[in-house]
């Protein structure tokens, strides 16, 4: 039985279907991004933002980079295209309303880095596999991008990467795979760890920067 207190893994359907950008990684929707004026964005700009993450990371899982030098990586990949303030706002939950500017800056880096070496650690399983990009649609404030990846020996899978420009950039923040939403899920093990640190956001931020 794990120790309270430690750092959990997000239960998952399949470790393969959550692991796209882990980025990922991982907001909920409409409620987390408020009233929003008229798109910008496109349903092509939306396709083409994640084209070009899927591409950066089929490099970096072909890099054969391991250890540290694939988790910077794969952070700098999640830092250029996802909206990572409006994601690590959202995966703390109501503690965050709480929270001083200091410590959400302080959570941010921390989930970021947290984030990158979790799902980094496991990208490798990817290698050799394909993603397409189908298709892109409005959802109210936000485009929904279809993505489909054919891993070797298994059947293809969906993927549906939430894209809105309401941080100023086209940036994804959520991705739900095959109807699990993966900020959900981290939101879901986010609170557990800080009960488990009696609400101590502190405490949260250092054990993040210390995970593997």
């Amino acid at each position: 039985m794990k120790k309270p207190g430690t750092l959990m893994k997000t239960p998952m359907r399949s470790d393969r279907r959550q692991l796209i950008l882990g980025a990922g990684a991982t907001v909920l929707t409409v409620g987390v991004l408020g009233p929003q004026p008229a798109l910008a964005l496109n349903d092509a700009q939306a396709r083409a933002l994640i084209s070009r993450a899927v591409n950066d990371v089929n490099a970096a899982i072909d890099s054969g980079r391991t250890g540290p030098a694939l988790y910077a990586q794969f952070e700098a990949i999640f830092t250029k295209y996802a909206d990572v303030p409006t994601i690590a706002r959202s995966a703390l939950g109501v503690a965050s309303r709480r929270a001083s500017s200091a410590q959400m800056a302080a959570f941010t880096t921390a989930f970021r880095g947290y984030i990158s070496r979790k799902y980094g650690q496991r990208f490798r399983e990817f290698i050799g596999a394909r993603f397409e990009v189908e298709g892109a649609r409005k959802v109210k404030t936000f485009y929904e991008v279809k993505t489909v990846a054919h891993l070797r020996g298994q059947a293809p899978f969906e993927a549906l990467w939430h894209v809105s420009d309401r941080s100023g950039k086209n940036l994804f923040f959520n991705i739900i795979i095959e109807g699990v939403n993966m900020l959900a899920a981290e939101r879901t093990e986010l609170g557990a760890m800080l009960d488990a640190r009696r609400g101590n956001l502190d405490a949260l931020i250092a054990d993040l920067k210390r995970a593997s």
